[in-house]
């Protein structure tokens, strides 16, 4: 079952584009990244040495999978938030004994191929797939109400992070409207660490993030009718310890005109369009947002180097 749910139309999408690049900040969502060579180059990104993130968090899923299971219900239907290809899920499927998969993802091509790989490895199971947009508010309460059990909302690589805090909160706050008393949430967090660690993990030295991030002016060029030229910008990642965020940008290389569909924009010398924010958490601020949001019951590991966090959390 593929069902699409929250998703704006095409013209309101466009449209938003369209108005983000004409502020001053100019602004690209980073869901328009994931056009299939965006997919391509974050898989890459995934397997870089200055990546820690993705490894980070397998290893803390690897070393400690009996013990998060154990927090978590058995026989439940596991909401994979942003599913991607789906392959973080299949370990914890059997760990949990879940009777359903519920893949979630912006990108209806993601989710026929999670199903696709799932169906082939769990031919038993029940899977779904919904199409939805993370930054409007959740609405799956008519897709896990056709299954008696349990949700576990699983949203790992610290997704999070690319939402403000006010629309973290607002997110996490539409997840626990979901849960019951029986569901649960398993997220995971990237913490606070030295700067030049987070630089280089946005700002690789095979520049494959660099190219990741000027990809989205080619997407922009074929959504917009636009002539954004990316070898005329730079790649910027940088930490802004204040925020407490990475702030991922292209910058003019000089003084230009844009054409986008019959308008033009001219960005000055130096002048920046932002792409991602992407904030890091202590565990104890984390810890706080999730009582904020209406979550109790916390559960926490880390790696040694408290360098990521998973939690465990219920509605309160």
């Amino acid at each position: 079952m593929l069902a699409a749910d929250a998703l704006s139309d095409r013209a309101a999408r466009l449209a938003a584009l369209r108005a983000g690049l004409f502020e001053r900040p100019a602004r690209v969502s980073p869901k328009f990244f994931y056009d299939a060579q965006g997919c391509a180059l974050y898989s890459a990104i995934c397997e870089l040495q200055e990546y820690y993130p993705t490894r980070t968090e397998a290893a803390i899923f690897e070393r400690h999978r009996e013990e998060i299971a154990r927090h978590l219900p058995r026989g439940a239907q596991w909401v994979d938030l942003g599913c991607g290809d789906g392959a973080k899920s299949w370990p914890w499927l059997e760990a949990v004994g879940a009777r359903r998969w519920v893949g979630v993802d912006i990108s209806p091509q993601w989710l026929r191929i999670s199903l696709q790989a799932g169906t082939g490895r769990f031919p038993g199971m029940a899977l779904a797939g919904v199409a939805t947009d993370f930054t409007r508010p959740l609405r799956l309460q008519r897709v896990l109400a056709r299954f008696d059990a349990p949700p576990v909302f699983f949203y790992p690589g610290s997704s999070i992070g690319n939402f403000t805090p006010d629309e973290a909160l607002a997110l996490l706050r539409s997840m626990r409207e979901h849960l019951g008393r029986d569901g649960r949430l398993l997220i995971g967090v990237d913490g606070l660490k030295e700067r030049h660690v987070l630089e280089a993990a946005y700002d690789d030295a095979l520049g494959v993030t660099a190219a990741f991030n000027l990809n989205v002016l080619r997407v922009v060029n074929r959504e917009l009718d636009a002539d954004f030229e990316p070898r005329r910008f730079a790649h910027r990642a940088q930490f802004n310890a204040r925020e407490s965020r990475i702030e991922m940008q292209l910058v003019s290389r000089e003084t230009q005109v844009v054409r986008i569909g019959a308008a033009e924009r001219r960005f000055d010398a130096g002048e920046a369009i932002v792409t991602e924010y992407s904030y890091k958490y202590a565990a104890d601020g984390f810890a706080a947002l999730l009582r904020d949001a209406g979550f109790g019951a916390l559960q926490h590991w880390s790696d040694e180097r408290g360098w990521f966090h998973v939690f465990v959390a219920a509605a309160a």
